[in-house]
Formats: structure tokens, C-alpha cells, sequence
């Protein structure tokens, strides 16, 4: 116990010296781009004493260093400042948006790794073959695909010709079908990829031509021998594409209007939001920071030779 103590505690001092260097790239990142954030968000129309106070307000007429300071004094108790749009607190914002976000991902990651797994282990049990080769080029098809231009196509046919799906939105509970499936293609193939080749290195193994010799049927040597085996490779590709799906639904729900931390991301960029970009960002790497944490913790429990010292 104090061993997994000490390993928690140096994981978790790691995530903590990572968000601080996101937040320095994330508060120089939007600072940098050109022209007056303060004008930008007042508009055209507002007079000079209108943006001059809203600078103040985003405390952009002080220097650099003293802004970041009051940044991470904020984000020490928790307040991440309040939104330069709607005058809310970020935090507010944030969870308004988060749990359609989480849901999006959770819906994908579950296609992705149930679709992924099964051809995976299907094409490890007859490698070579036409269904491997077709695995091969759609994976290769799914890991090149812009997400944008697989969502314009899945709308056109299925919510355009076919009429069977929203095409945009959240109000319908058929609504999260596209965009899951949109943004899981990428992480099914990647997951398929992965599990044939773990699946198809353990098959080779002498306790797998045991079982077989002892007359198991294939199907219990694939799932419970090969699969059971091969599944650290395999959970590491689910974990970290799961944290990339959170991270990654930005384009996907721009493109679907799902109403997620990815869509109130864009509207922030283009509204010059900084405190609402700077909360998206660090949120979604303590998300996937959190992710790779309970991943590695896992491995314990799926492989007890696994040990942390």
C-alpha cells in the first residue's frame, strides 16, 4: 500500500507540474494573437471608455508576469475568472457544458473499443486472410480520415438522404449516433489495429499451443487465453484515446452543434474568451492527465505481475 501511495503521489505531483506548463502555454498562446481582445469583445460600436474598462476588468493593462500570477492565484481556489461574453463565472460555464462532452466521449470510446476489440481478435484468428486485408485497408481508411469530412458524409446520408438521424443537436436521444460514430472511427481502428497485432503475438505462445492441444475449442482460446493476455497493449490504446476523445470532439461538435466544451471552445476562440479558453484547455489535460492515471492503475489489476515501486 505504501509503495502505490508513493507511486500515486509522485503521478500525481507529475500532472501537477504538467497543467502549470499547459496553463503558461495556454495564457501566452492567447495573448499573442493579434489585435485588442478588449475591442474585439466590446464591438465596433463601444466607445473608448467602454473598452478601457473592460481591459481593466481583464486585467490586460497589467504586465505579463502579474497577470499570470493572478491567474494561478484564481485557479488556486478554484475560480478560472469570469466569462468576458456572458459575465458568468467560467466554472459555471464549464460544467453547463461538460457532462455533454463526457457523454460523447463515453458513447464513442464504448463503439470504438466493442467494434475495434471484436474485428481485432476476428482478424488475429485468420490472419492473412480477405477479412484481415479488409480490416487492414478499412482501419487504414479510418486512421486517415478527416473528421470534419466523415461527419459532412454521415449527415448527408444518413440525416439528408436516408432521413434516419438528427442531423444536429442534442434534443433527440438519436441525436449522439453521428457524432459518437464520427468521432470513434479514428479510435476503432486504432484499437482494431492494436488488438490483432497483441492477439496475434500471444497466439504464437506456448501456453496458447497447450490449450489448444488439450482440446479447447478456438473461441475459448481467443477470448479468455489470447485476448486475456494481450489486454495491457490494448487498454493503453483505449485509455489514451479515450482522453483523446475528449480532446478531440473540438471539430466534431462544430460540426454536429453538439453542445459540448468543443463547441463553446471555437465560439471562445473567435469571441477572444480568455478565461474561458484557458478553463477549456486545462480542463481537458487534467481529464486526460486523470485518464493515464487510472490506466496505469489498471494494469495491476488485469496483470498482477505488474507492480509499482
Amino acid at each position: 500500500m505504501t509503495t502505490l501511495r508513493r507511486y500515486l503521489a509522485e503521478r500525481l505531483a507529475g500532472a501537477v507540474v504538467t497543467l502549470l506548463g499547459v496553463s503558461v502555454i495556454v495564457f501566452l498562446m492567447v495573448r499573442v494573437l493579434p489585435g485588442d481582445p478588449a475591442r474585439v469583445i466590446a464591438g465596433v460600436l463601444a466607445s473608448e471608455e467602454e473598452v478601457g474598462r473592460l481591459r481593466s476588468q481583464l486585467e490586460l493593462d497589467r504586465p505579463l508576469p502579474v497577470q499570470y500570477g493572478s491567474f494561478l492565484l484564481r485557479l488556486a481556489r478554484g475560480n478560472l475568472g469570469v466569462s468576458a461574453r456572458t459575465s458568468e463565472p467560467v466554472t459555471r460555464e464549464l460544467l453547463g457544458r461538460l457532462p455533454r462532452t463526457v457523454e460523447l466521449a463515453v458513447v464513442s470510446s464504448a463503439i470504438a473499443t466493442a467494434i475495434g476489440i471484436a474485428a481485432g481478435v476476428a482478424a488475429a484468428a485468420c490472419p492473412y486472410s480477405i477479412f484481415d486485408y479488409l480490416l487492414s485497408m478499412a482501419t487504414l481508411s479510418g486512421v486517415s480520415m478527416p473528421v470534419y469530412w466523415l461527419g459532412l458524409v454521415l449527415i448527408i446520408v444518413f440525416a439528408i438522404d436516408l432521413n434516419w438521424l438528427p442531423a444536429a443537436g442534442a434534443e433527440e436521444p438519436a441525436s449522439i449516433v453521428l457524432p459518437a460514430l464520427t468521432l470513434g472511427a479514428f479510435s476503432m481502428a486504432l484499437i482494431a489495429r492494436m488488438t490483432r497485432s497483441s492477439v496475434l503475438e500471444v497466439l504464437g505462445q506456448d501456453y496458447v499451443r497447450t490449450a489448444r492441444a488439450k482440446g479447447l475449442a478456438e473461441r475459448a482460446v481467443l477470448w479468455r487465453h489470447a485476448l486475456g493476455n494481450a489486454l495491457v497493449p490494448i487498454i493503453t490504446a483505449v485509455g489514451l484515446q479515450f482522453g483523446a476523445l475528449l480532446g478531440g470532439a473540438v471539430l466534431t461538435e462544430s460540426v454536429f452543434g453538439w453542445p459540448g466544451l468543443g463547441l463553446l471552445l471555437i465560439d471562445s476562440i473567435f469571441a477572444r474568451d480568455y478565461p474561458v479558453v484557458q478553463g477549456i484547455v486545462l480542463t481537458f489535460s487534467a481529464l486526460f492527465t486523470l485518464t493515464n492515471l487510472l490506466v496505469d492503475l489498471l494494469y495491476a489489476y488485469v496483470d498482477p505481475r505488474i507492480h509499482y515501486g
